[in-house]
């Protein structure tokens, strides 16, 4: 938590130190009434007073009364905007590092755990700082001033009052200690339920398909009454806290009045004015005293759980970086489009076993190179290293002559135009998510169009209702998995990037709508290299070089009617697709 609030700026720590100031000046606005309230009691009781001297002290208080309750409304407004500040900061640095996480840093943590993080976990801080600093502030001041004012009045009130205080602090301790772990558990149950709600909203067409309502419904269920009962628990440890407050304080009122009366009974005429005045202040004393420890409370009632967040923020937030960015963000050679592998090898950082060994190629300007094998042999992970997704484990990739690390980021991703295995559609218009991201070249009107008539989407992007005004759903679940996969083609080729990237990207397409998406495709990215990964044989069939992947080793490189003479492998993937006759016509 203190790691957290070490974020805050000089400006917000000067409007920390105002609220301070005028916290204190509001504290002893407060304290001052029962100093004008036992005046106007002595003159109440005096013989002689007048009128207008108990109006005075009257008129006083309510002054106090007025100056606290515009300095109470200033700290509220200085807190608050301090709290949605420091809540907009830390969200947006929350969002930022999750961007620049790793894909293997990000599956440290949960997709729903990271939303959570970003929503609830924030919100708790936000709560806390909103709230629970300006009774941090108050609290001390208030008890230590009002317990300063009374000392000298009674020792056996003193007393009393101490009893209180101690019965008080003892119940709080009980409280944190019982109850802080189970917030822990609280926000992992969040976290739970976001992922049921996520599975099931996002997976529906399924769950109805297979009449799995009931099953989800029991999940939710399942999730949904243990986050309750936990919460119940909490609510019901931390109700105790309450009555005990306010039992505390009515008994202790009782006791000082109790006391009081036996101390005015025995003293002589001369001093039972004054004794009576002192009881009546230091009641009144002694409930700021009980109140601060019962805005302590409060405050004790939202730390632990907010120190909980504060952690699982942090944890996010102290995840090191493994993918750094390099310092070269120009071209510093003549060539354009070369990827080389050089001797690659890759696993996971959390596997034992290599998952691409030894993989070595050369793809230049111009060229189409594709990867095939059977499911698992790593296709996929090869070409995710090239956008940097994951880093080699050993040898290098070079693009352009140069090592990818030691490029920056932006300007190797500026470079690449990549297309996932699942197509990803934003919520927005058919215009903004083929014109998506940032690239070297203006994307005109123009552009745009041409990318969506290359990639065969023109003919039901211009019978949708508002043509490239249509507004596509996230995650384009009102559009079929074909049109997804070519308005995701469409976008790499708007960036006119050097190299395009295909995972598996013409899957969803069918047979013939696959064949002139590709013709035009070469046709419009003569210039560009092509890296394809793909399930089909009709689709790589006419790369310039195929390489075929198998447990994580390069088996065969070649053309098609290379590999058809001199790699089993590959001939068995082309026999099980297309028969002999189809693949000696191609």
């Amino acid at each position: 938590m203190i790691k957290l609030l070490k974020c805050f700026k000089k400006r917000e720590w000067f409007i920390v130190f105002i609220s301070f100031l005028l916290i204190f000046g509001q504290v002893w606005l407060e304290l001052k009434m029962p100093d004008y309230m036992s005046k106007i009691t002595e003159l109440v009781q005096t013989e002689g007073s007048k009128m207008s001297n108990i109006l005075e002290n009257g008129g006083y208080m309510l002054l106090c009364a007025f100056g606290s309750l515009v300095a109470a409304v200033i700290v509220g407004y200085f807190i608050s905007v301090l709290a949605s500040t420091f809540s907009l900061r830390t969200r947006k640095k929350l969002f930022n590092k999750v961007g620049n996480l790793a894909m293997h840093e990000v599956k440290q943590f949960s997709t729903n755990s990271l939303i959570t993080r970003t929503t609830n976990d924030i919100t708790q801080i936000e709560m806390l700082i909103g709230m629970g600093l300006q009774l941090l502030i108050k609290a001390p001041i208030t008890a230590i001033w009002a317990i300063t004012k009374i000392l000298n009045k009674s020792w056996q009130w003193s007393v009393v009052t101490a009893i209180a205080v101690m019965i008080l602090l003892a119940v709080i301790a009980s409280l944190v200690i019982v109850v802080m772990p189970k917030f822990k558990i609280v926000q992992r149950l969040i976290d739970l339920i976001n992922g049921v709600t996520r599975e099931n909203l996002t997976g529906i067409r399924v769950v109805r398909a297979f009449n799995a309502e009931n099953y989800q419904e029991e999940k939710f269920e399942d999730v949904n009454t243990k986050l309750t009962n936990q919460q119940l628990y909490n609510q019901k440890k931390f109700a105790v806290m309450s009555p005990v407050m306010y039992l505390v304080m009515y008994f202790l009122t009782l006791l000082i009045y109790y006391i009081g009366s036996y101390l005015i009974m025995d003293a002589d005429m001369a001093s039972k004015i004054s004794l009576f005045g002192d009881m009546i202040v230091f009641s009144s004393y002694a409930m700021q005293v009980i109140m601060s420890f019962l805005m302590l409370a409060m405050i004790f009632m939202m730390i632990p759980r907010a120190q909980v967040s504060a952690k699982r923020i942090n944890e996010v937030l102290d995840t090191d970086i493994t993918i750094l960015d390099g310092k070269i963000d120009h071209d510093i050679t003549s060539l354009k489009g070369t990827v080389e592998f050089k001797n690659v090898s890759f696993k996971y950082p959390d596997a034992e076993e290599y998952l691409l060994e030894n993989i070595s190629f050369t793809a230049h300007k111009g060229e189409t190179v594709a990867f095939i094998g059977s499911t698992g042999s790593g296709k996929s992970s090869l070409i995710n290293l090239v956008p940097r997704f994951y880093d080699v484990t050993k040898g290098e990739i070079l693009i352009d002559g140069v090592n990818v690390k030691d490029y920056k980021q932006e300007f190797l991703h500026e470079k690449i135009g990549y297309v996932p295995q699942k197509a990803v559609i934003f919520n927005g218009t058919v215009e903004e998510n083929v014109a998506y991201g940032k690239s070297k070249k203006q994307k005109t009107k123009k552009i745009i169009k041409d990318a969506v008539k290359v990639a065969q989407a023109e003919e039901f992007v211009l019978k949708m209702d508002d043509k490239y005004e249509t507004h596509l759903a996230q995650g384009g679940t009102n559009i079929s998995g074909g049109q997804k996969q070519r308005l995701a083609i469409a976008r790499a080729i708007a960036r006119e990037p050097e190299i395009y990237i295909f995972d598996d990207s013409f899957s969803a397409l069918d047979y013939k709508t696959d064949s002139i998406l590709r013709k035009e495709l070469k046709k419009y990215t003569k210039n560009a290299t092509n890296l394809i990964v793909a399930q089909r044989i009709g689709t790589i069939m006419n790369a310039d070089k195929i390489l075929v992947l198998d447990n994580g080793k390069c088996v065969g490189i070649g053309t098609h009617k290379e590999l058809l003479n001199n790699c089993e492998i590959y001939k068995q993937i082309a026999l099980s697709q297309l028969s002999k006759e189809e693949l000696e016509y191609e």
